[in-house]
């Protein structure tokens, strides 16, 4: 499978979500109008385009329909991949032009940083480049083991402190190490937590200040990872990051999982930072540097999805999903009314005057008389019968 097939593939829910649902709205109108951008818009935001980003996508397409004198909506959609191409272009390359250059890897726990830092340590080894990795994560439990697991798969050395070390002095010997050894590329985990900000600002600048000490005007990329099933929530993080970590670009780990892919232009637009690589699937050659045009090409290119996402199809998956709807609601009524029929049969034991000798034979009577209401069904002897007891108790009877 080449490059743009891989990303194409894992796109394919973000696909389905934006270019499947906008080209469906498109093709409901006969003409350009507000009602239709007011509609595209729309369908950006639930995308998590972001309202911002949404709103300006939008203004561009009205700029350019009114300049090039359009009037075909089926036009729409390949002026709209113009624009999402313009927005996400950038500086999307790595900038590692020194020997050793240092990549800073920073994200909160669970997005995936570490396979991350796994996988750019095999990418560049592959592309010739010597490289080694720095535990500076000694905050985590088993952080340092899982890096460990990946620097054995990548082949690359690493330099790790016991669980609770200074993180900045595994950056110091991890460096002190990358020089003795001539490598390329350090590449150096950190901890991954946002609950104190003041701490991580403190962590970084301290880890920052090693790096400018012992390697002067060298080459540093700080790359934040991101989830990208977290849609906003992702945008938020960044912001926050970006103030705290001073970011060179983005990494946007597990879009061949969500719908949520158009994050990227939230990202890209409301941020300023570049996305560097994508993750879309679960092996090593499966994180990509980033291609906009590729992501472009792959986000509106529906024409050889297996399973189209319009019309029949749409409404065939939007029939199962209502019918399953339909099957929870039902079961919920059920519950719902077996609840009732218990209350009304403990309101009537409450009403009836009970002795200790027809306590039984009153409860049963209501049973039959209950049953009697109901359709009968096969006798199952292998179930076991259900007796009612007052105050709560239910006892078997063989």
């Amino acid at each position: 499978m080449g490059i743009f097939d891989k990303i194409r593939e894992g796109l394919k829910k973000t696909r389905d979500n934006i270019s499947g649902q906008i080209t469906q709205m498109v093709n409901s109108f006969t003409k350009i109008d507000e009602e239709l951008f007011e509609e595209l818009e729309e369908l950006l935001v639930m995308a998590d385009v972001g309202v911002n980003t949404a709103e300006r996508i939008c203004d561009t397409l009205r700029a350019r329909v009114k300049e090039r004198g359009i009037t075909d909506p089926n036009e729409i959609m390949g002026l709209l991949e113009e624009v999402v191409t313009e927005m996400i272009d950038g500086d999307n390359a790595l900038h590692l032009d020194t020997q050793p250059s240092v990549i800073l890897v920073i994200g909160v726990n669970g997005v995936g940083k570490t396979t991350t830092i796994g996988k750019i340590a095999s990418r560049l080894k592959k592309e010739g480049k010597s490289v080694i990795l720095g535990a500076a994560d000694t905050f985590r439990a088993a952080a340092i083991e899982q890096l460990e697991v990946w620097a054995d798969r990548a082949g690359v050395p690493i330099i790790k402190h016991a669980e609770g070390a200074d993180p900045a002095a595994v950056v110091f010997d991890t460096i002190s190490a990358a020089k003795a050894r001539h490598c390329d590329v350090v590449i150096c985990d950190t901890a991954g937590r946002l609950h104190n900000k003041k701490n991580l600002m403190d962590e970084l600048a301290k880890i920052s200040r090693i790096i400018d000490k012992s390697l002067p005007g060298c080459s540093k990329e700080v790359l934040l990872v991101l989830d990208a099933t977290t849609g906003q929530n992702a945008v938020n993080q960044a912001r926050v990051f970006k103030e705290a970590a001073g970011l060179t670009g983005i990494v946007l780990t597990k879009l061949d999982g969500t719908a949520k892919g158009g994050v990227v232009l939230a990202i890209r637009e409301d941020l300023g930072l570049p996305v560097k690589f994508i993750g879309v699937g679960e092996q090593v050659d499966d994180l990509q540097p980033f291609d906009p045009d590729a992501f472009a090409n792959a986000l509106f290119d529906n024409e050889r999805d297996d399973t189209p996402v319009f019309a029949e199809d749409r409404a065939a998956a939007q029939l199962e999903e209502q019918r399953q709807e339909e099957e929870v609601l039902q079961e919920q009524e059920q519950a719902g009314e077996d609840a009732l029929e218990g209350e009304e049969l403990f309101q009537q034991l409450e009403e009836r005057p009970l002795t200790e000798e027809g306590l039984l034979s009153d409860i049963d009577a209501m049973l039959e008389e209950s049953r009697a209401e109901e359709p009968q069904e096969e006798p199952q002897p292998e179930k076991k019968k259900r007796r009612f007891w007052p105050f709560g108790r239910k006892r078997d009877e063989e």
